[in-house]
C-alpha cells in the first residue's frame, strides 16, 4: 500500500472516530438547555440539579415579589382609607366640639331664662299675695267696723245726745235766750263753718252740738260724724270716737280724711285693749295708703 493510500485511510479513520465521538451531541446528549437532557455526566447532573433549584428559587422569588407588590398595593389602599377616616374623625371631633359649645351656650341661656322666669313668677306671686292680703285686711276692716263697733248702747248714747240737744234748744227758746246754732237762725253752710271755727278754737262742746245739728239736717253727714269722732278721740272717749268713725266710713268710704279716720280708729281700739283688731287696721292703712304719714305712724306703732 502506497503512502498516499495510507494517508487517505488515516484520514477516513480519524474522520470516522470524530463522527462517532460527535454523534451524541448531535442527538442532544449532554445538552443542559434541553428541557429533558440525557447522557449527562455526574458533573452535568449536579449542574442541572443546581440549575433546577435556582429556577425554582427564581420562580418562588418572582411569586413572592408579585405577592409583595399586591400587598403593597393593598397597604397603600388601606393607608388611603385610614387617612380618609382620620380626616373625617378630625372633622367630626371639631364638629362635636362646636356642638358641645353650642349646647353649653344654649344650656346657659336656658338656665338664665329659667332663672329670670322663676324670679318673675316669684315676684308676681308676692304681688298677688300682697293684693290678696290687702283685700282680706280691708274686708276684715269693713266687717269689723260694721259688725263689732256699733253696739246698741253706743247707738242709744248717740240718740240720747241728739235728744239732749233738742231739749236744750227747746229750753233756750222757752227762756227767751238766743241759741246761735238753732236751725231757725242759721243756714246749713253757715252752721258748718261755725262748727269748724268752734273746732279750731277747741270749743268741742259747741262744735259737737253744731255737727249734730248738721247730721240732723243731713248736711255733709259723713264729715260731721268724722269731726265728732275726732273730738271724742281728742277727749280720749275712744268708744264714742269709734262709733262715729264707723258711721262716717259707712256713709262715704272714699273721703280724703279716711287715712286719719282709720289710724285714729286703730289707736282707739289699741287704747281700749282690742290689740288684734288694732293690728288689722294698722296693716290696712299701710297697704292702702303706703305713702301717707298715717302709714308711717301705723308702721311705728306696729313695730312696738
Amino acid at each position: 500500500m502506497n503512502k498516499s493510500a495510507i494517508n487517505t485511510l488515516l484520514i477516513v479513520t480519524a474522520l470516522s472516530n470524530f463522527l462517532l465521538a460527535a454523534e451524541p451531541s448531535a442527538f442532544g446528549a449532554g445538552d443542559l438547555s434541553n428541557p429533558e437532557p440525557y447522557g449527562l455526566t455526574s458533573n452535568e447532573k449536579v449542574i442541572l440539579e443546581t440549575k433546577n433549584k435556582l429556577k425554582k428559587v427564581a420562580q418562588k422569588s418572582n411569586s413572592q415579589a408579585s405577592e409583595l407588590d399586591s400587598l403593597r398595593e393593598r397597604i397603600d389602599g388601606l393607608q388611603s382609607i385610614v387617612e380618609s377616616i382620620g380626616r373625617k374623625t378630625h372633622n367630626n371631633k371639631i364638629n362635636l366640639q362646636e356642638l358641645q359649645a353650642e349646647d353649653n351656650k344654649a344650656f346657659v341661656n336656658s338656665n338664665e331664662y329659667q332663672t329670670r322666669l322663676a324670679a318673675s313668677i316669684e315676684e308676681n306671686s308676692k304681688k298677688i299675695d300682697t293684693l290678696k292680703k290687702a283685700l282680706l285686711d280691708i274686708s276684715q276692716l269693713l266687717d269689723t267696723i260694721n259688725a263689732h263697733y256699733v253696739t246698741k248702747d253706743e247707738y242709744n248714747t248717740l240718740v240720747k245726745s241728739v235728744n239732749d240737744f233738742k231739749e236744750l234748744v227747746s229750753k233756750e227758746f222757752k227762756t227767751g235766750k238766743k241759741f246761735k246754732s238753732s236751725s231757725s237762725t242759721i243756714s246749713s253752710p253757715n252752721l258748718y263753718n261755725l262748727a269748724k271755727r268752734n273746732y279750731d278754737k277747741k270749743y268741742y262742746t259747741k262744735s259737737i252740738a253744731n255737727y249734730e245739728e248738721l247730721i240732723k239736717r243731713n248736711y255733709r253727714p259723713a264729715r260731721a260724724h268724722y269731726m265728732i269722732g275726732e273730738m271724742y278721740y281728742k277727749r280720749k272717749n275712744y268708744a264714742k270716737a269709734i262709733s262715729y268713725f264707723k258711721k262716717s266710713s259707712a256713709l262715704y268710704s272714699k273721703a280724703s280724711y279716711m287715712p286719719s279716720l282709720l289710724l285714729h280708729t286703730a289707736i282707739s281700739m289699741d287704747k281700749t285693749g282690742d290689740k288684734a283688731h288694732a293690728k288689722v287696721f294698722y296693716k290696712a292703712i299701710i297697704i292702702k295708703y303706703p305713702k301717707s304719714k298715717e302709714a308711717k305712724e301705723a308702721k311705728k306703732r306696729l313695730s312696738k
